[in-house]
């Protein structure tokens, strides 16, 4: 087998029967052996339900992105030949641009409502990994690919790793693995990692953006290492299994706010400006929800301190 054959092989379609074997899998061993139980199979099969809907959404609207990336060919700065170190190089300037591509997804409201589809479920397992938006190709972000063909790679490396790369984070859906070696937890993403990410705790709140490489979230200052128990879902969860809520509830939220009557300057910070932001403060971002869980922490440390000092006297 080839690299052309291999790198022009539709994966997404062999991976899916691999998924599904280790949702199985995975399933029975926190059965039979973990202190997790089996979970809430009801979640379960809406995780996997709306990932089988949005590989076919997805995949009839990805001709929006797929076109920019052929068209962007024609401007290469060069034709960069196929390797496998060049496929290497595509795949961690892939991972780079999938880290600012999330941390965006996380900080811009409008691409926050696709992407908070994925943080709804409040379980952390592999099916949750198969919990996707359905409108991915008109958020604007898989535009962030166009550069890497410019600089030369072709089009259909850079879809290629844009396969590996999620097929890697399925793995990392899970609490069956606790701490990996430390030489690997710190350059590559791990379970451990992902869950700090999927954790609605204030300490975890917008970290750990990373695909593959973990080195980026350290690099940029994102990293937060996994110490207290995780809360998984969101800050104010939906109580919901219905898949048209869990997909759509953040536009029609945003459509809401857009009735108010507002400033054009409002207007764009309600579309674009973090989660949480508000024209009259009646929510919290994530930093605000960080500053006073900190400042929480500081007051009862500040309050616990003369009853320690009058002990130790005593």
């Amino acid at each position: 087998m080839t690299l052309e054959s291999i790198v022009g092989s539709n994966i997404a379609l062999i991976v899916v029967p691999v998924y599904l074997g280790f949702i199985v899998l995975e399933s029975l061993i926190n059965h039979f052996r973990h202190a997790n139980g089996i979970g809430d199979w009801k979640d379960n099969i809406v995780s996997i339900a709306m990932g089988l809907i949005s590989a076919v959404t997805n995949g009839a609207t990805a001709f929006i992105s797929v076109a920019a990336l052929f068209w962007a060919q024609q401007y290469q700065l060069a034709a960069i030949p196929l390797t496998v170190f060049s496929v290497l190089v595509c795949f961690v300037l892939d991972d780079l641009r999938f880290y600012w591509h999330h941390r965006v997804a996380h900080r811009v409201r409008w691409v926050w409502a696709m992407h908070v589809t994925h943080h709804s479920s409040t379980q952390f397992n592999f099916s949750v990994a198969l919990r996707q938006s359905w409108t991915k190709h008109f958020t604007g972000t898989m535009m962030f690919k166009v550069p890497l063909v410019l600089i030369g790679f072709d089009p259909v490396v850079v879809l290629f790793c844009g396969v590996i790369n999620p097929t890697y984070q399925f793995f990392l859906h899970t609490e069956l693995v606790g701490k990996m070696p430390r030489w690997y937890e710190f350059i590559f993403n791990t379970p451990s990692h992902h869950r700090v990410h999927h954790g609605r705790n204030p300490e975890y709140l917008d970290a750990n953006y990373a695909g593959t490489l973990i080195i980026w979230d350290r690099m940029f200052g994102t990293f937060v290492e996994e110490k207290e128990k995780v809360d998984y879902g969101l800050v104010r969860n939906l109580g919901t299994l219905n898949p048209f809520i869990i997909v759509f509830h953040e536009y029609w939220n945003i459509l809401k706010d857009q009735m108010q009557r507002l400033s054009l300057w409002q207007r764009l910070c309600y579309l674009f400006a973090p989660p949480g932001w508000s024209h009259d403060g009646s929510r919290l971002s994530s930093e605000q929800i960080k500053a006073e869980a900190a400042a929480a922490t500081l007051a009862k440390s500040a309050a616990t301190q003369p009853a320690d000092a009058a002990l130790a006297e005593a």
